[in-house]
């Protein structure tokens, strides 16, 4: 079979194109419509969920700083951990539409201030206890609260009151927001009994998977959850995450056969695994993007004249080339792209300018003493590589730009949200205002950047509650304009989520907001018999 039609047969397997298109497709490339036909059914069939088994990924993104408690999840394997072992209230599907969960139902009020989640009954912790509203009511406060660090702490800080009677959860809002239920699907509101007041790293869920053995930084364990109320996904009888952080490393345990999928591939080994014996390459186009991030509020960068510097002193198109590969596209210094509603084409793309990166340089009035960028490996991949082309091409305007490698162990516990000056990483999120609410609302927990502007947050809040799809569009505009000339955020490139996965998997299906299926690859896919 050919590498075209093979991959038009996945398409159509995955639901990406009707039968009709795929016959029309097939017969262009010489298969008369009957024998397109009987491949479609064939493969269809062999598609369909085989129980049993243990099913394991390789994965970048693990540290020995790593916990269970889902609050505190930072980095791709605490996130891929918490989607193995929770649910939501809802969770958001490859089409972006929401995915009910715990939640069943979900309605608001004329003016969305008030949203009203009725709860599924059956659903059960993996303690054995019953999930009840008050679980629900204390899960979500217990992320209101600073002490809790949450990651989820920017986008329920708009939430006046949390209200549990029989099965129907009331949010009472400050202010309007048509786009709450999306914030409800963060992967850090795992529904957790008691809400995890008490014990908020036991790993005890409600997900399709129950924690078996935790070892941070190593491997994590799981065993089905058999009273899980939803048949239709959790098909292996155990399932494993192997903390790979080494490319090479990592690409050895699946071409031996020690793990059935891999995330974070190397964009300069995509072409040699394109094609090899029982892999296949998987990529996603979406919101993630890789960054280099400075705090506002810490001394040089408390000055926007040399933030601007640094933003002109980069090479966005040749990081896309030389990091990327070409699997993903050039960033503009704000946090959203066209994989987003309301995206703002007409914002300028900002292109490297030694001669005016010179010019702020200057008259930010910087002693000349060394910028240094903390980078690791495990911050993205080519993190290093990246560093060292900003810092070519950053020294190529006169700027002293030096890099310090840092431990990969650790890093999102030690560096990143505590230096000054460091290379990051976010997946996404599925509207903008989750993403602004998460990482520059003054208040969020994970401002990164320490950008703090009462007007931004205004306009956000604005944003939120704001009807008129235009109006809208014009609110998000102005955001995306005040991050990309005030903020402390340079980003260079969006990602694609590439990751390798062996032909024994079966379920795959292409998710664009986040990496392993949005973190449910190893809920949702199964090991072909």
């Amino acid at each position: 079979m050919s590498s075209e039609l093979n991959h038009l047969l996945k398409q159509a397997v995955a639901g990406r194109m009707n039968r009709r298109d795929f016959v029309g497709r097939a017969g262009a490339l010489g298969v008369s419509a009957a024998v397109a036909g009987t491949m479609l059914t064939t493969a269809a069939r062999a598609d369909e969920p085989v129980k049993g088994g243990l099913l394991r990924a390789g994965m970048q993104g693990g540290e020995s700083t790593n916990t269970l408690d889902p609050a505190l999840a930072a980095s791709e394997v605490p996130y891929v951990v918490s989607m193995t072992y929770g649910d939501m209230l809802v969770d958001v599907s490859p089409s972006n539409e929401i995915d009910y969960r715990v939640a069943e139902e979900i309605s608001s009020s004329p003016d969305a201030k008030v949203w009203k989640f009725k709860i599924r009954q059956g659903v059960e912790f993996h303690n054995g206890k019953t999930l009840t509203i008050d679980d629900v009511v204390a899960t979500l406060k217990r992320h209101t609260d600073e002490k809790s660090q949450s990651g989820a702490l920017g986008i329920v800080k708009g939430i006046t009151e949390i209200k549990g009677e029989g099965d129907m959860l009331t949010l009472t809002l400050a202010d309007a927001n048509a786009d709450l239920p999306f914030l409800m699907a963060d992967y850090h509101l795992v529904m957790q009994p008691g809400g995890g007041v008490d014990s908020p790293a036991d790993g005890i869920g409600s997900g399709a998977y129950k924690v078996t053995s935790f070892e941070p930084g190593v491997r994590i364990a799981f065993e089905k959850h058999a009273n899980y109320w939803d048949s239709s996904v959790g098909h292996a009888d155990q399932v494993e995450i192997i903390v790979i952080n080494d490319n090479t490393a990592r690409t050895a345990a699946l071409q031996s056969g020690q793990i059935n999928m891999m995330n974070r591939v190397d964009p300069k080994i995509i072409s040699l695994l394109n094609g090899a014996p029982g892999l296949s390459v998987q990529s996603a186009a979406g919101r993630g993007h890789y960054v280099f991030i400075m705090e506002c509020t810490k001394a040089p960068f408390d000055n926007n004249d040399l933030r601007m510097a640094m933003k002109l002193a980069i090479n966005r198109k040749e990081m896309v080339d030389k990091i990327l590969g070409g699997y993903g596209s050039v960033g503009n210094d704000f946090p959203i792209n066209s994989a987003y509603p309301f995206f703002d084409e007409t914002i300028p793309q900002r292109e490297y300018d030694a001669a005016a990166a010179a010019e702020f340089y200057k008259k930010s009035g910087h002693d000349g003493s060394p910028i240094i960028l903390q980078v690791a490996e495990g911050a993205f991949p080519g993190a290093v590589e990246a560093a060292q082309l900003f810092q070519q091409s950053a020294n190529a305007a006169g700027i002293p730009l030096e890099i310090k490698r840092e431990p990969d162990d650790g890093y999102w516990t030690n560096v990143w949200n505590v230096a000054p000056f460091c290379a990051s990483y976010w997946g996404g999120r599925p509207v903008q205002d989750q993403m602004y609410s998460t990482a520059y609302l003054s208040t969020a927990d994970w401002n990164d950047t320490k950008f703090i502007d009462p007007k931004f947050d205004a306009t956000l809040i604005a944003a939120r509650g704001e009807l008129d799809p235009v109006k809208r569009k014009a609110m998000y505009s102005e955001l995306a304009n005040n991050v990309r000339d005030n903020g402390g955020l340079i980003l260079p490139m969006f990602n694609d989520f590439v990751e390798i996965v062996a032909d024994s998997l079966g379920g795959w299906l292409q998710d664009p907001n986040g990496e392993l299926m949005n973190g449910k690859a190893l809920v949702k896919c199964w090991l072909k018999a």
